[in-house]
């Protein structure tokens, strides 16, 4: 213990014990309306050196010696009252048993707990309220005045922790409830509702709006994300406010909110127990490791202690990326950075002879639907359904314990050869567990993901950058979303709880429409839709106007997990093995036209759109 710790804990010690003869002796003197009470010296003396004695063991039993006033809170208040009715009750038991020698005034002994209590709780309080004062009492010139909206635990633990700030000072409050309306807040009023809140920063100047509404709906959120912009205010709000709720407040990390925020996407709990136990020391292959699912997986694989990631990617920048990640964040993570193609058999049999991966989580995919629509169909089908085909016989023949194959919404009634090309996959992955054998296949299907690449977000970003317009093809369009880990942790979980066979169906929550998620980020890059217009192009070659996640054929059966369901899809053809592995080996080029027509022949639900701007029938590649 160094000096300034010694001398701070003697203070402390000093201060309990000089407490307890102006308790004793006050409550003396205020029993005898502040004269000197003659005649009772004896009982005054005894009693002191009884109660001196006693306090000095109490106040170690319980623990006062361990508090640091500087935090002094509920908890160093609960020790003292502690300590105070340990000694009060002494006191009580030698009052009575010593009545006939020493007369006690029964006020004194209800006067003598209650000054000590103030005494010792408040010196403490005193000493936070100072020490306070001298650390963050006086305000930072440059600290911006801002308004908090929530008035509730979260609100005043936030306040608490921006007074502490110099780049922040909280002038008012907002809420909703009423009955919080003119009352106080750390010093701060709370000036009403947040419809009220133009006003309120009008009148205080103010152009920072600080959220602490942990529990809101994000309806909620979009509210008040609208009114702050139409007040011209920016937002911000605090990472992971539940975090916030627990006391562990980061304010050097304040951000403006997000899109993402406003989704309303809660938390994603899984049974990490099964998780570990199916990766727990074994090694593990992702196909499409650099994409966005992908490296997120791998992110999350790390987590339970593999015994190595395989990481396969044609890209070589992506692969160089998850393997730099990797390298700074999970360095003890041993980790295989491959640069391959998934439809290679030679490639994916020579990985697989070598390293024998237990579990494969095949990602790998061509996703873009427009992209892929159009000259590219034969492309998209070969990379999406024979990719599947390759990795998952190599993983049939190895003897992995399990495939995971990251399907999507669009293989549901597709309108798309992209989404086509992923239903093939899934009915590969169908027959091929149906024919027996160690490896079990499972498929999981989820919609859009938040910032992976080719989402509308990093787009519609870019846009705004530019000084706009955001162009959104249609304005009734709808979307699913979730966030990447979101996304990978279910996978995971689906993963783990799979006996093989099932195409699980993540639970998307409510679908987005585009044009209300463009708005959004207008707004919350602090332009309005008159300086960043919103402009529709139409819809664009296999585009839908809303998506499904389950077939009209299909039923769903529920899960242990809330968030995932198994969808029992049609039977796959007779015959089909046999004709989609003799035809994915086709060498010669194939027309778009003739890449559709197949794949309506094994994919009954699959219904085309055809579109004027379509280049002719007969583009082969």
């Amino acid at each position: 213990m160094d000096r300034r710790s010694t001398l701070r804990s003697w203070f402390a010690i000093l201060f309990d014990l000089a407490a307890v003869p102006v308790a004793w002796i006050g409550a003396f003197l205020i029993r005898f309306n502040f004269a000197w009470p003659f005649g009772y010296e004896k009982e005054i003396w005894i009693g002191l050196a009884l109660l001196m004695a006693i306090h000095s063991f109490v106040r170690r039993w319980a623990g006062l010696h361990r508090g640091m006033w500087i935090f002094a809170g509920v908890s160093d208040l609960r020790r003292v009252v502690v300590a105070v009715s340990i000694s009060t009750a002494v006191l009580l038991l030698f009052v009575v048993l010593a009545r006939h020698q020493l007369e006690v005034p029964r006020s004194v002994v209800l006067l003598y707990p209650i000054l000590l209590v103030l005494l010792m709780g408040g010196g403490r309080i005193a000493w936070r309220i100072w020490s306070e004062y001298l650390l963050y009492g006086k305000r930072h010139p440059n600290a911006l005045p801002v308004i908090v909206v929530g008035a509730g635990t979260a609100g005043a633990m936030l306040v608490r922790e921006l007074d502490r700030s110099a780049d922040w000072q909280v002038v008012a409050l907002v809420d909703d409830d009423r009955g919080k309306w003119g009352l106080e807040l750390s010093g701060r009023r709370v000036e009403g509702g947040t419809d009220m809140l133009p006003s309120i920063l009008e009148r205080y100047g103010v152009k920072h709006v600080i959220l602490a509404m942990p529990s809101a709906k994000a309806e909620s959120l979009q509210r008040v994300s609208v009114v702050a912009a139409q007040a011209g205010a920016n937002l911000f709000t605090v990472p992971g406010l539940g975090e916030l709720m627990s006391g562990r407040v980061a304010i050097n990390v304040m951000r403006p909110v997000k899109v993402e925020d406003l989704l309303g996407r809660k938390s994603v709990r899984i049974d990490s127990g099964d998780v570990e136990t199916m990766l727990s020391g074994k090694y593990v292959l992702v196909t499409g490791a650099g994409g966005s699912i992908g490296s997120e997986l791998c992110r999350q694989l790390a987590r339970f202690s593999p015994a190595a990631i395989i990481l396969l990617e044609a890209s070589e920048f992506a692969l160089y990326m998850v393997e730099q990640w990797f390298g700074e964040h999970r360095p003890e993570i041993d980790v295989i950075a491959l640069a391959g193609d998934v439809k290679d058999d030679s490639c994916m049999q020579q990985i697989f002879r070598t390293y024998k991966p237990a579990i494969v989580f095949h990602a790998a995919a061509y996703k873009h639907v427009p992209l892929m629509e159009v000259r590219n169909a034969w492309q998209a089908v070969r990379n999406n359904a024979k990719g599947t085909l390759v990795v998952a016989n190599c993983a049939k023949q190895y003897g992995s314990e399990r495939f995971v194959l990251i399907s999507t919404d669009k293989a549901v009634n597709p309108t798309n050869v992209m989404g086509a090309s992923k239903r093939l996959a899934e009915m590969i992955c169908e027959v091929l567990h149906c024919t027996g054998g160690a490896t079990r296949f499972q498929m999981v299907r989820f919609g859009n993901v938040l910032g992976s690449t080719g989402s509308v977000i990093p787009k519609f970003r870019s846009q705004i950058a530019q000084g706009g317009p955001v162009t959104v093809t249609h304005p009734e369009i709808t979307r699913f979303f979730m966030s990447i880990p979101e996304a990978a942790q279910l996978v995971l979980q689906a993963a783990a709880m799979g006996k093989g066979g099932e195409v699980f169906v993540l639970d998307m929550g409510e679908p987005v429409k585009i044009v209300d998620l463009a708005r959004n980020m207008i707004r919350l890059s602090g332009f309005t839709e008159q300086e960043i217009p919103i402009q529709f192009t139409g819809l664009r070659p296999g585009e839908k106007l809303f998506e499904e996640l389950l077939a009209d054929s299909e039923e769903t059966l529920p899960t242990p997990h809330e968030k995932l369901r198994i969808a029992r899809s049609r039977p796959v053809p007779e015959g089909f093995f046999v004709d989609i592995s003799e035809w994915l080996q086709h060498s010669q080029p194939v027309t778009d036209s003739q890449v559709r027509a197949k794949l309506k022949e094994w994919i009954p639900e699959y219904q085309p759109r055809c579109f004027e701007s379509e280049v002719s029938e007969d583009t082969i590649v």
